[in-house]
């Protein structure tokens, strides 16, 4: 693999804005190669070197006559008027091919060298003032620990040190926090205030933080009382204490590992194309300029692989019982393999759904099953029963084509919805998952496609009529199931996201839970057919294929709710953050959803009640809100149309070809008029209406998966726009001063 393509790699998408950028360099290189081949000049002296990054500020160093004559190139260091160093590279020899080329060659890169150096900088000093706040809340855990295993005791500490982030011996082996903080104790009698050592002074100022937000807590912050919990030193606490502390120190490891392979990958980037420069340029300018690399803050800074190796000790013996091995294994990101036993599989089911749709279609044609008595019965009952299995298939189809859309376009996908490292899905996960389902639900509906009854008991088999349900039971089952199989992490992240979207009003309101609440408003016509499946196996007589759910008010009355409850959760999910952060932009996208509850409610009693009114009034409604909800998507949710852009597209653009963008914006706003065929009440003769429906849902479960790209698209260049490539942890502690 070319470096170019390796460095694409391995650079953090939510930071490529802050790398060299590689590719503008090596297209200025092509440029001088081009130039040089078409005059066949060959490289002079030129009396006068030029600068190029400004003219007011002074130089720290002066070279000699006699450096000048021998280099090809100079590299200036000076302080800028932000104070940040700066470098200024000089061409001592510029050769009139490729003379201006060669000029805007350094200048790019000096220019990026800055912005490199400029930014490790800036992280580091992050990282340096994060490091100090969890010294503080390791001295806490020891602390606590100390109160938790002694209780009873008195204190006396003789010595207690503390640790300096930034005051580190040169000359001796370097300590680590759990080295330097030894707490030398004594038992001193019963225990009073005023001999309380330093060590467990500092319980006196410190709370511990909620893990995480519930129902309870939501009430007690409307309540104005108080967010924190107050301190017991129980084993359960401490547990709780120590988890979350060591989560912290996992994501922070982190971030140092990704700060030290920024710092290596940029260096060898300079190098590589220096190299490059001077193969091309027949010059040797790459030893000056590395000479000035390896100087600079970039490379000479080694506060972040110190504090590596502090945290690798803290973690080893507070948090693995001196266990390196394990310690690292926590620490370090683990790679997620792909199994040939998930491709196969996914393979094998997708054959399996192939085939079955084949000798689906090939039964009902030689039975003549669509022109049987029992035809309307069946699409009345059954049909409604599997077409459940289809949109979510279909939904989870789609959903796999969006996650190998967003790994080919390097959308980090996992970090914006929060999965648990190494545990989120790949497309083969879910595409085996869709057919496996797929494949099972095809099978009951060939065993099932019986249109006669029996003449002897005048019923159905009853066994093939509740294949449905067992098939939904099943999949129920397996959701819920509490052992670790079937992906259980997704699994349990599915069920607390969906648990926190119908309680949507009591929770803050993250992009998981707005996101996979959307999914739901493309799932009403599911939703109704879990509704058909209470109704028909609660009340009516499946063994005869009769209901009488259609003709129930209460089964009606449920229609109507059925279809709200995505939409109004999402309206709830607006108002909350609204009223949380004050933003009016999620009033506008309450409305929203407020209308397109109007409109589903006009439609649907249309449909149950034909009037003019209840027509034209879905009419307007209807319209209104599509319109709305057009705009919203195209604008603020993909982040197009903008102004500002001669293409009335964004700055940024992950998909190289901008059609994709204008075709995904007419496609949408195509399946978005897939209800007119509510109101105009247009049939299609040889199409049964419970098929007519089934394909107006297909059509918006295939318009949510196209939002769901573009979406997460504009999500992650926002988190690139403000460098965001880590999720903030909560610490277990928070000081009063704080």
């Amino acid at each position: 693999m070319k470096f170019g393509k390796e460095f694409a790699a391995q650079l953090i998408p939510e930071w490529q804005q802050a790398y060299v950028d590689y590719s503008c360099l090596k297209s200025i290189l092509q440029e001088i190669q081009n130039a040089r081949k078409r005059s066949g000049a060959v490289t002079r002296k030129q009396p006068v070197h030029r600068n190029f990054s400004g003219l007011t500020n002074r130089s720290n160093r002066v070279a000699t006559s006699e450096e000048l004559e021998n280099q090809d190139i100079m590299v200036s260091e000076m302080i800028g008027d932000d104070g940040f160093e700066r470098y200024e590279t000089s061409i001592m020899r510029v050769a009139e091919a490729g003379r201006e080329p060669e000029l805007v060659f350094f200048k790019t890169l000096d220019l990026e060298f800055d912005k490199v150096n400029h930014f490790y900088k800036s992280k580091v000093e992050e990282m340096v003032k994060e490091a100090m706040v969890l010294n503080k809340q390791m001295d806490a855990l020891i602390a606590f620990r100390i109160k938790v295993d002694q209780p009873s005791s008195s204190w006396i500490c003789s010595e207690t040190v503390s640790v300096d982030v930034n005051a580190l011996d040169t000359t001796e082996h370097r300590k680590t926090l759990a080295d330097v903080m030894g707490i030398i104790v004594s038992n001193h009698g019963d225990s009073t205030r005023g001999n309380m050592p330093e060590a467990l002074s500092v319980l006196e100022r410190i709370r511990l933080n909620k893990d995480q937000e519930t129902p309870l807590s939501r009430i007690r912050n409307v309540l104005k009382l108080s967010s924190h919990e107050e301190l017991k030193f129980t084993r359960e606490n401490l547990k709780k204490i120590e988890e979350r502390l060591k989560d912290v120190f996992i994501k922070f490891y982190r971030k140092l590992r990704h700060l030290n392979n920024y710092s290596f990958l940029n260096t060898l980037a300079i190098s590589k194309i220096m190299k490059k420069y001077d193969k091309i340029a027949s010059r040797n300018a790459a030893k000056t300029y590395m000479e000035t690399v390896d100087k600079s803050y970039l490379t000479i800074c080694d506060e972040i692989r110190k504090l590596m190796v502090r945290v690798e000790s803290i973690f080893v013996e507070y948090f693995a019982s001196s266990n390196r091995s394990k310690a690292m294994n926590l620490l370090r990101p683990k790679v997620k393999k792909e199994k040939h036993r998930t491709t196969f599989s996914s393979g094998f089911f997708v054959g399996c759904s192939v085939s079955l749709v084949i000798a689906l279609a090939l039964l009902i044609h030689a039975r003549n099953i669509m022109g049987a008595d029992g035809k309307n019965i069946y699409m009345e009952t059954m049909f409604p029963l599997y077409s459940l299995f289809g949109f979510v298939v279909l939904h989870m189809i789609m959903y796999a084509s969006n996650i190998y859309f967003w790994k080919r376009y390097r959308v980090n996908y996992p970090f914006i919805f929060g999965f648990k490292e190494g545990t989120e899905l790949g497309y083969r996960h879910v595409l085996l998952l869709s057919f496996g389902l797929n494949t099972l639900a095809l099978a009951a509906v060939i065993m099932n496609l019986d249109m006669e009854m029996d003449p002897n008991t005048n019923d159905y088999k009853t066994i093939t009529e509740l294949l449905p349900l067992f098939i939904v039971g099943l999949v129920i089952l397996i959701t819920i199931c509490p052992f670790n199989i079937f992906y259980r992490s997704s699994r349990f992240f599915f069920i607390m996201v969906v648990f926190r979207c119908i309680a949507a009003p009591l929770y803050k309101i993250n992009l998981p839970d707005f996101f996979l609440a959307d999914q739901f408003t493309s799932q009403v016509q599911a939703l109704r057919s879990l509704e058909f499946y209470i109704c028909y196996y609660g009340w009516g007589d499946f063994r005869l294929r009769q209901n009488t759910c259609r003709s129930s008010h209460v089964y009606s009355t449920f229609y109507f709710i059925v279809a709200v409850i995505p939409y109004w959760s999402r309206f709830l999910q607006c108002v909350r953050r609204l009223i949380e952060e004050k933003d009016s932009t999620e009033g506008y996208n309450a409305l929203k959803y407020f209308l397109t509850i109007v409109a589903v409610c006009l439609r649907t009693a249309y449909s149950l009640n034909r009037g003019n009114s209840w027509r034209n009034a879905a009419w307007f409604f209807s319209a209104l809100a599509t319109f709305y909800g057009t705009y919203w998507d195209i604008v603020f949710d993909w982040g197009l149309l903008h102004k500002s852009s001669k293409s009335w597209l964004r700055g940024k653009l992950l998909v190289p070809h901008k059609s994709v963008y204008y075709v995904a914006m007419v496609v949408n706003v195509v399946l978005r008029l897939a209800w007119l065929q509510t109101v105009l009440d247009f049939n299609i003769p040889f199409l049964h209406r419970e098929i007519m429906v089934a394909l107006l849902a297909i059509l918006e479960i295939i318009r949510r998966g196209i939002w769901n790209f573009f979406r997460l698209e504009n999500e992650h260049l926002n988190n690139v726009g403000k460098f965001r490539a880590f999720k903030s942890v909560p610490l277990p502690f928070n000081y009063d001063e704080e």
